[in-house]
């Protein structure tokens, strides 16, 4: 041992180096208290290296390389000055390949000669290296915390090296774990909202495909009734052709006769006509209601021509519960938008009067309004004259599965998909919290959207 050195470890004695160590490890403990994550790893690094007076300190995470080697990809880098940017490099031939293999690797002097291939060693200029594994509690080598100078490490730094980056090295093997844990948690917190998206879409098709089922039903029901009068009176008639043969048939027929059948013929005929008219205008509206819910294509249409068939198609709900509608809306008023997705809208705005806003059958008035404003906005109002919403109800009206019929065929659907088909036209809808009566929907949306 050189004299210089032995004078060194007169001064620096076993309690000297505890102190220091003690001190040191102070001090980096109150620097990195608070600090979490990547800025956990640069504080330390910075302070390693004043503590040990040392020009590079590194943290790293162990890596795959594009050549399927072994590498580590720096989280934090100390240069002497400053932080260094971060890298990936290859771990072959260089000191820190033992140090995956939770081995604590130290070099006095001379790395640069122990590793000749190793060409960062070069470029910093190295003499020392002290390295320790950064290794989880399940005991996987997750990174490694290495100290590198330009000059040779004597005995006394090399106790206080190890001492600190041993304790260091598991503070950061614990910091790269909770991050590692945080990852997968975010990606099951992500996979399973996919999954809830998924399974929410899927519900709200369902419930469209369940709002269709009904209007079918209504639809059938009320054709039945033009049909069947139609019917009946085709019978007719068919009954009075007959007696209008016999009559020309006669020897004898007087001209009060046949006009009183010709009369009959004209007035059955007229009635056939009329009711496979309103059958017709029924099965069109339903037709163009249904078809067009499973299109998102933008047309242009007449606005009031439009919501008269889509009110028409929900004649029987609305019929059954004595509910009339009252439409404001310029025969002029023309719009170019996605024609099912606006009827979607409007179907679930009509049913979810019809299942809230008369309870027991208690019959209203629901009023359509619309204007384009000098922006080119759409403006519309749906309003009915029910019962209203309370200010709790109003609070959550459009999240999905918010029902008040709970238990009574409401899935809580409907107004969240007004929302989100809204939405998806660049508009909004929200419920007048200042109504006086019933309750009033406000919609705004471009009235022009561009055409496929």
């Amino acid at each position: 041992m050189s004299t210089e050195l032995q004078e060194h470890n007169v001064l620096f004695n076993e309690a000297d180096r505890r102190k220091l160590a003690e001190a040191s490890l102070r001090s980096i403990t109150a620097s990195t208290s608070r600090a979490r994550g990547d800025d956990f790893l640069r504080i330390l690094v910075k302070d390693l290296a004043q503590a040990l007076d040392v020009t590079y300190v590194i943290t790293g995470r162990v890596i795959e390389m594009p050549d399927g080697e072994e590498g580590i990809r720096t989280l934090a880098v100390w240069g002497g000055q400053d932080y260094l940017p971060n890298m990936d490099y290859s771990l072959k031939h260089t000191p820190c390949q033992d140090v995956t293999d939770q081995c604590m690797c130290f070099h006095g002097s001379n790395i640069q000669r122990d590793y000749p291939l190793d060409t960062l060693l070069v470029d910093m200029q190295a003499e020392s290296y002290i390295g320790m594994p950064m290794v989880d509690t399940e005991g996987k080598t997750l990174g490694i915390l290495s100290a590198i100078d330009t000059k040779p490490i004597d005995e006394n730094k090399r106790l206080l090296a190890l001492s600190l980056l041993s304790i260091f090295a598991a503070r950061g093997a614990a910091e790269l774990q909770h991050q590692d844990r945080e990852q997968l948690l975010e990606q099951k917190v992500q996979q399973r909202t996919e999954a809830l998206r998924a399974a929410q879409s899927k519900l709200v098709e369902q419930e469209k495909m369940a709002a269709l089922g009904g209007l079918v039903a209504g639809v059938a029901h009320e054709i039945n009734t033009p049909v069947g009068v139609a019917v009946t009176a085709s019978s007719g008639l068919s009954s009075y052709a007959e007696g209008l043969i016999q009559k020309l048939s006669a020897e004898k027929v007087s001209r009060a006769e046949l006009l009183e059948l010709a009369q009959r013929v004209q007035s059955a005929a007229r009635l056939v006509e009329d009711n496979l008219s309103r059958a017709a205008t029924l099965i069109g509206n339903f037709k163009r209601l249904a078809v067009e819910q499973g299109h998102e294509q933008v047309t242009r249409f007449v606005l009031l021509d439009y919501v008269n068939a889509i009110i028409s198609a929900h004649g029987p709900e609305l019929k059954k519960l004595s509910i009339s509608a009252a439409i404001d809306i310029s025969p002029h008023l023309e719009v170019q938008l996605p024609a099912g997705q606006l009827s979607q809208v409007f179907s679930n705005l009509l049913m979810n009067a019809v299942k809230h806003a008369y309870p027991e059958g208690s019959g209203g008035t629901i009023r359509v309004n619309a204007h384009i404003d000098s922006l080119n906005q759409l403006h519309i109002l749906f309003a009915d004259d029910g019962i209203g919403v309370t200010p709790a109800v109003r609070e959550h009206i459009f999240e999905p599965f918010f029902t008040t019929k709970r238990g009574q065929g409401g899935s809580g659907l409907g107004m969240h998909i007004v929302y989100s088909i809204m939405h998806q036209l660049g508009g909004e809808v929200s419920i007048d919290a200042q109504a006086d009566r019933g309750c009033r929907v406000l919609l705004r949306l471009p009235a022009i959207l561009p055409a496929d």
